[in-house]
């Protein structure tokens, strides 16, 4: 599909595909620095938007809908990309993304984009705010979920470390973290992220983040076996692409 058909299907209210993704990337030019760190999140995101959270343009507003965090802020497009898809906010808005009047900034804003949960950019704030969300769910007797993306070399962070330790100390049962991890963590060793979280009481599984299958598998919301404690999850979603 070219730029122009895919602005045409917007227009003419026809449904997106995954195919069409890519598409709709390529209206957003500028910040190529970070394209690997966009294109890195896509197939997480399409799999969540498309067939795992419980949230949509029409329920943005209810308590109860699902939350997702993007914490990894500060490669956007494909975000931007799959909530314009999924009809959050017109197509064409993405052509003129990070311009002086566009809503669409090159870290989302969330109260300037329809269906943004929460200001990002700054590494190291998604997951505690996760935890907060998910807490104060709870608090109101809501049994929403709460997502967050997270990039490998963000945990890093001593706020996520903290946070880690919280929210299986809280059993957040509601709380999942997707970790995108296209090794660009400095010290970086395979399985070492799963580790790190089970070993704080998560439940924790890795897979190919490029396989909509197993993505949708790891993370359909679990349910416990009768006498296993409540723990929140991690899937570590694993690509090919390095940061850049």
């Amino acid at each position: 599909m070219t730029t122009t058909d895919a602005l045409a299907a917007i227009d003419e209210g026809l449904d997106h595909t995954y195919a069409d993704v890519y598409d709709l990337m390529s209206l957003m030019t500028g910040d190529e620095k970070h394209s690997a760190a966009a294109t890195s999140t896509l197939d997480v995101l399409w799999v969540l938007y498309d067939s795992v959270l419980d949230v949509s343009p029409g329920t943005v507003a209810d308590a109860d809908r699902d939350r997702f965090l993007l914490s990894k802020g500060h490669g956007p497009m494909a975000y931007y990309a799959v909530l314009a898809a999924k009809g959050f906010f017109p197509v064409a808005w993405l052509a003129d993304w990070a311009s002086y009047d566009s809503p669409l900034g090159h870290h989302p804003d969330r109260t300037l984009v329809p269906g943004v949960e929460i200001s990002s950019g700054s590494l190291g704030h998604g997951l505690p705010l996760a935890v907060g969300t998910a807490l104060g769910l709870r608090a109101q007797g809501l049994d929403s979920r709460v997502v967050v993306l997270v990039g490998d070399a963000e945990l890093d962070e001593g706020s996520n470390h903290e946070a880690v330790e919280l929210a299986a100390a809280v059993d957040l049962e509601a709380l999942t973290v997707v970790v995108v991890d296209n090794r660009s963590a400095t010290f970086g060793v395979p399985g070492r992220i799963e580790e790190r979280f089970a070993t704080n009481g998560w439940h924790a599984v890795g897979v190919d983040g490029r396989d909509h299958s197993l993505l949708r598998r790891a993370l359909t919301r679990r349910r416990r076996t009768p006498g296993e404690p409540a723990r929140p999850s991690v899937v570590v979603a694993h690509v090919e692409e390095k940061w850049s």
